[in-house]
């Protein structure tokens, strides 16, 4: 059992997980190497699994919490942030439990979201992109490769910013940045993807994009499997347009970014 000792990090790897039985454990050997283990805590957001992913988690010693139902990625991702909020971590790192990120990438991502930029300010949202220079070689199919450029236009349009990756789940986030989003109304409970990074542009949070290495998925089935990927893609669009309304017309939360102070 690799049961994590020692005073609460200041890092929290955050892994929302769904019947990844067969894929989770090798993700959470990795991440108890000397490497990892050092600089960050790891919490596992049990989505109502049916399988054997609970009981692994357990196995490993790592922190975790079972929704009594399946409630959704978006929303299991928030109420991890909202855990994240409640222990006063100052900086989280979401990743997938379905093998694709590479624990590699992690120390890059926490190192990144400390850094100051040209003008002084840390990063408050770091991106881990599969498609920027220095990433790996990540194979995708001709339809998503047309959603990306889609939803790489949606936030050149509303934002002016290019974003290589606008649906990556590797991201890292600042202590401010995870207590906008645990708010109510502020992340969408299904799809957190593209409609998100253009909420936190407009609101003004500070986001960066650096290469990750990343894999295909290695056994069990996508959330963006079958018919899922035509719900997706109507569901975000209008949920980019909400987002647009929301900031543009109604001016929520403008002003949020500057006046949050972490606790």
């Amino acid at each position: 059992m690799d049961v994590k000792y020692g005073q609460q990090k200041d890092l929290l790897i955050i892994i929302p997980a769904y019947n990844e039985e067969r894929n989770i454990e090798s993700v959470l050997r990795k991440l108890s190497s000397p490497e990892i283990a050092k600089i960050a805590d790891v919490l596992v957001m049990n989505d109502a699994s049916s399988d054997s992913t609970n009981w692994i988690v357990k196995k490993h010693g790592y922190t975790l919490v079972t929704n009594v139902f399946n409630l959704g990625y978006g929303s299991a991702i928030q109420l991890g942030y909202k855990y994240a909020i409640r222990r006063k971590y100052k900086y989280i790192i979401q990743m997938d439990a379905d093998g694709q990120h590479d624990v590699c990438n992690i120390p890059f991502i926490y190192d990144k979201l400390k850094t100051p930029g040209e003008d002084g300010r840390c990063p408050d949202i770091v991106l881990g992109s599969r498609f920027m220079e220095g990433s790996g070689d990540f194979a995708v199919s001709s339809s998503k490769k047309a959603a990306y450029a889609l939803f790489r236009f949606c936030i050149k349009a509303a934002t002016g910013r290019k974003i290589q990756d606008p649906t990556t789940g590797l991201q890292g986030l600042s202590c401010r940045a995870a207590l906008y989003y645990s708010r109510f109304g502020n992340f969408d409970n299904k799809y957190p993807d593209a409609n998100m990074l253009i909420q936190m542009l407009l609101l003004g949070y500070r986001v960066v994009e650096i290469p990750a290495i990343m894999h295909n998925r290695g056994y069990g089935v996508s959330m963006h499997s079958g018919l899922k990927p035509f719900v997706y893609m109507f569901r975000m669009i209008f949920s980019i347009l909400a987002v647009l309304y929301r900031i543009k017309v109604l001016h929520i939360g403008m002003g949020e970014a500057e006046d949050d102070i972490f606790f």
